[in-house]
Parts: C-alpha cells; sequence; structure tokens
C-alpha cells in the first residue's frame, strides 16, 4: 500500500500538502525579517521565494512527501512550514514558524511528527538539520525532535566568507537484528538494566542481577533462531544503542499475521527528546516489511505507558485488574493495547 502524507495531524496542527492557494503565505513567512535575525541576507526575495516554492511542489508530485503547511488544528490557520526533502544522501529537516506562533512548542511538535514519518516511511536515508549554532531556537527544535549534533559542520551555498558553517544535527536511526553479536549483546544488557534500575516496565523489577535479565534475553535470542522474533536497535549517528525493542511471533500459526511488542527500552538519560516515538515509528516499518497486519502489547497500569503507546495509534482492548504483583498492596493492572499496521480502525468479528 503507497502512504499518504498530503495530511498529518499532530496535537495541536494540521500537516497539509502545499497548493498554489498557500503561496502568498510561503512569501509572507519568507520576506518577514523578523524570522531571519539569524541570518538577515537569506531573507526572502520575490525571486528566491518563487524559487523555494516550485521547488517544494516538485518534490511533492515527485516523491510523495516533503515540506507541509502547519495549520492550527481548531482554526485552520496557517502557522508555519515543516517537513523533510530529500538531499545528497540524507533527508533535510526544515521548520520556519511565523513570529506569533513561537514559543509555545509547535515547531518542536512539528518536526517531531516529520522525524516520525521519515523513521518509518524513508529508511534509506538519514534525517539531518543544519543549524547556525547562534539559532538558539532552532538548535532547540532540532533536539526536542530527536536530533543530536554529530561533530560535523557544512558550509551552506549561501553563507557569507566570514561566516562560520552550520553544525550538522542527524536523527537515530533503526536497524533490523536478527542475530545479536556479542557487542550489541554487552550494549543491550548495559541498556535493559539502566532502563530496569530507573524504574521502566520491562520484565524486572530495579535492582534484578545482570545474570537474570541474560537469561531473560538469551529466550529472546531462541525466538529470534527460530525466526519467531525480530529485534530493532535505535543508534545514535555515532552508533551507540539508546533503544531496543522486539517483536514476536506466536507460534499458533492462526496468528501468525499478527506480532506482540516485547521490552520497549530507552536509555532513561535520554528520555524527554522524542526517542521512544522514533523507536516505535521504526518498529512498525520492520513489521510492515514482514507483512505484519496486527500489533498487540502488555502494559502495566501506572506506569504512564499506555499514554505512551496511545500517542503511536494503540488503543486499549482489554485489561485484567490487578494481574500485577509489583509490590505488598501495590496490584497493577494488566492492560492490553493493539492496533493495525496501516493504522485503520480494529474491527471486531461480525461488525461493520
Amino acid at each position: 500500500m503507497t502512504p499518504d502524507h498530503s495530511a498529518l495531524r499532530t496535537a495541536r496542527l494540521l500537516l497539509a500538502r502545499p497548493t498554489e492557494h498557500d503561496r502568498a503565505f510561503h512569501t509572507a513567512v519568507h520576506s518577514d525579517p523578523r524570522l531571519y535575525t539569524h541570518a538577515p541576507h537569506v531573507l526572502g526575495t520575490p525571486e528566491t521565494n518563487a524559487q523555494f516554492f516550485a521547488a517544494i511542489l516538485d518534490h511533492w508530485a515527485t516523491h510523495g512527501f516533503g515540506y507541509w503547511v502547519a495549520r492550527d488544528l481548531e482554526s485552520g490557520m496557517p502557522r508555519g512550514w515543516v517537513g523533510v526533502q530529500q538531499r545528497d544522501g540524507y533527508l533535510n529537516l526544515y521548520y520556519r514558524f511565523v513570529t506569533e506562533a513561537q514559543g509555545q512548542g509547535l515547531a518542536r511538535e512539528a518536526a517531531r511528527a516529520a522525524v516520525l514519518m521519515a523513521a518509518e516511511w524513508c529508511p534509506d536515508r538519514p534525517v539531518r538539520a543544519l543549524v547556525k549554532d547562534h539559532n538558539t531556537a532552532s538548535v532547540r527544535t532540532a533536539e526536542a525532535a530527536g536530533l543530536v549534533r554529530t561533530g560535523e559542520q557544512l558550509a551552506l551555498a549561501d553563507d557569507r566568507p566570514d561566516e562560520s558553517p552550520s553544525s550538522v544535527f542527524e536523527a537515530p536511526t533503526l536497524e533490523r537484528v536478527e542475530v545479536i553479536d556479542d557487542t550489541t549483546r554487552q550494549d543491550l544488557l548495559d541498556l535493559w538494566r539502566s532502563v530496569n534500575d530507573s524504574g521502566g516496565a520491562v520484565g524486572f523489577l530495579p535492582g534484578a542481577s545482570v545474570e537474570r535479565v541474560s537469561a531473560a534475553l538469551a529466550v529472546h535470542e531462541e525466538q529470534m533462531a527460530s525466526g519467531d522474533a525480530v529485534a530493532g536497535a535505535l543508534r545514535l549517528p555515532d552508533a551507540t544503542l539508546v533503544g531496543w525493542a522486539w517483536w514476536v511471533r506466536s507460534t499458533n500459526p492462526l496468528l501468525h499475521h499478527g506480532r506482540w511488542l516485547y521490552r520497549v527500552m530507552v536509555d532513561p538519560a535520554r528520555q524527554g527528546s522524542g526517542l521512544g516515538l522514533v523507536l516505535m515509528a521504526g518498529m512498525h516499518r520492520l513489521a510492515r516489511e514482514d507483512g505484519v497486519e496486527l500489533l498487540q502489547l502488555s502494559v502495566r497500569s501506572g506506569s504512564g505507558a499506555s499514554q505512551f503507546y496511545a500517542r503511536c495509534g494503540y488503543v486499549e482492548v482489554g485489561r485484567i485488574p490487578g494481574a500485577i504483583r509489583v509490590g505488598p498492596g501495590d496490584d497493577r493492572d494488566d492492560v492490553t493495547m493493539a492496533r493495525r499496521v496501516d493504522g485503520g480502525p480494529l474491527r471486531p468479528h461480525g461488525g461493520s
């Protein structure tokens, strides 16, 4: 199925494929000197604005994705531009919002949506943002969208001779793992114990020994060896492991069109930067590549995980009250959530 990226909703925005009707707003944004205080010399002109807008439309026509116009979800008013476009070997993350919309986290919200779309649908190219260090607001937006500094700097075509180059920020990428090598195994055990000891619901209470975690890992490796499990490893540009999860197939052939999600973990030191959402977007891609249709997972009530997975498109389909005993007098519900890989509605048997 060919995805339709022409309209995407976030909590507060509608990200829409631009049309000729959006030309005036594009011109207004890219001709506003208040939005170019960090680089007044690249303020748009009638000629450059026309070329830029034409390039946006052409990219959509050629690739089926690109820069969206971001509209307020309630009023429909345009607030800015955001999205990714192909460059030489990478996807360029772009965001520019009107002055009146700044300071509300809208650029961060929209940029995260663009990164997630790319993680699920455009895995062949990393997402990058080229940002001047003195443009601190743009740096914060890139980092809030999950991108990290690579240490690389690049000069841009419109830089002045005396201008410093732009820093390269890059999003983590998710890779398929079918066999775990020794280095990855040690990195995974370190990540798993770190998540566990910080209170993450990944199978153990804080303080579990490395032997217990290793035993659980060995079970998953057996599933991988038999072809009943595949893992996703989320890595930074320098290959540091910062996230992990497994899709596991039931041994019952009647259930082979579905997968269960296990052990979703993200480096606790990097919580809040959207890496969990990037991990899930990549995991959805892996499931779709394997022809999977239905995704299921189980979470512990009171952990906050239900809200996170709801943001990833999952809905609660069952609950066993008090099934999980965390400690004396602390019983939690075992909550089952599900979603379709294609994002469509779950329909019960016999339902319309």
